[in-house]
């Protein structure tokens, strides 16, 4: 007889769902980022802020941006000869004023002569150097970036 009751008994209680959320993740926000987010959540009407965060992260288009730090140091390295020739142009004009100021003309000349050797090989040094700057830039700086988008099919890798 009590086997039959507990065939016959209701099943109460919430139904099991198909497709249950069994993963959790935490993160911390500053004072700053936390006023954010509830302008953000205020704004939306939703009033679960899980399932804000939740529609927030993947309805949306998101951006993933990457930085190789090996390439970024050198690029970086590489701009700073830019900023060395360019010193190096402004103290050449220097040296010429200093050698017409302090010389006869004709020992100016001979030292200007030596000077302009030296300046023509500084020069096809920058070319190759601002080539080599340009090569790079093309070469790995875009890879070096990846942006990612969310869209129907799936999220796609630019």
């Amino acid at each position: 007889m009590e086997r039959e009751r507990k065939k016959n008994r209701k099943k109460d209680g919430r139904k099991p769902k198909a497709d249950k959320t069994k993963y959790k993740y935490a993160f911390r926000l500053t004072e700053a980022e936390n006023a954010k987010f509830l302008t953000l959540f205020d704004q939306s009407g939703m009033s679960n802020k899980a399932e804000f965060a939740r529609k927030a992260i993947f309805e949306n288009d998101l951006k993933v941006v990457y930085y190789d730090m090996g390439v970024l140091n050198f690029y970086m390295r590489l701009t700073n000869f830019y900023s060395l020739f360019r010193s190096v142009g402004t103290n050449h004009n220097q040296v010429v004023k200093i050698l017409y100021r302090h010389f006869p003309e004709r020992k100016a000349a001979a030292y200007l002569y030596r000077l302009e050797k030296r300046t023509a090989e500084l020069a096809e040094l920058f070319r190759e150097v601002t080539a080599k700057i340009q090569e790079f830039e093309g070469k790995h700086i875009t890879e070096g970036v990846i942006s990612v988008e969310k869209n129907n099919e799936g999220v796609r890798k630019i």
